[in-house]
């Protein structure tokens, strides 16, 4: 008996679709997560570079591919109302769903349209291969971060100064210079982004890769090389950062 429960418990989730959205505006976070209502999707099946991210171009100049991710996605809504498939909770931050994203009206996913364009790269575990026509024609017509050279996103949220640098730019005679480009040690604030963020090694005792610091913390002031910048205390905690000590000590004592 209990066998047959799984049995069509499990065929009804192959028959059901995922639950959907209704049609509304979208609030754009970054280049890979946007709002709609109460819920915030992060966009499935790609990997996006954060706002505080950095690239440089075809002329060796860096550039706030981070932002400008996020400005594409902007431009690529146009204002128009948004409707998402919603897949289930994100698995590295449960506050967060996964989303495949569409215009009211269009087929083809936001996902897509951003590896299309060169400011997104393939998931190749998460989209089984899905975008990976789009991203080698990106890649080939130098579209977006190809132009230039950049670190897989993954790797620079992890502070992995050492991985793959991607694109058309990328000089092997140039690579400590570029890596220094893309890993400055005075990491620029994105506009209304003044959450800073430090790697740090004590952190992992509670699962997390580092601890972030608002402006209200005793800590803030001293922090004066962030390795990272977050625009929302949600953002910081999705990318794997805990909240100072201090700043909930102060927190209590409001």
């Amino acid at each position: 008996m209990r066998s047959q429960i799984f049995l069509v418990a499990a065929l009804l989730s192959i028959v059901l679709p995922a639950s959907q959205s209704s049609a509304t505006t979208a609030v754009v976070r970054d280049g890979g997560t946007l709002q709609l209502g109460n819920v915030t999707y992060r966009l499935d099946g790609i990997d996006v570079p954060t706002v505080d991210q950095l690239c440089i171009d075809e002329h060796a100049d860096s550039w706030t591919c981070g932002i400008e991710a996020r400005d594409q996605l902007t431009k690529l809504i146009g204002g128009k109302q948004v409707r998402c498939d919603d897949l289930g909770p994100d698995p590295a931050y449960k506050k967060r769903r996964i989303g495949v994203c569409k215009i009211e009206g269009e087929t083809t996913s936001l996902s897509q349209l951003l590896v299309r364009n060169g400011f997104a790269l393939n998931v190749e575990a998460a989209a089984s291969g899905r975008f990976q026509v789009d991203e080698a024609r990106a890649r080939e017509d130098r579209q977006g971060l190809w132009k230039g050279c950049f670190a897989a996103p993954r790797e620079f949220r992890a502070g992995k100064k050492d991985g793959a640098l991607l694109g058309a730019a990328c000089r092997t005679d140039r690579d400590r210079e570029i890596r220094e480009a893309l890993f400055p040690e005075d990491l620029v604030m994105p506009a209304g982004c003044n959450i800073k963020g430090k790697y740090a090694v004590r952190a992992r005792v509670t699962g997390n890769l580092g601890i972030y610091h608002l402006q209200m913390c005793r800590s803030y002031p001293g922090l004066t090389k962030p390795d990272r910048w977050f625009c929302s205390e949600e953002d910081a905690q999705a990318a794997g950062f805990r909240r100072a000590y201090n700043c909930r000590a102060a927190t209590k004592s409001k």
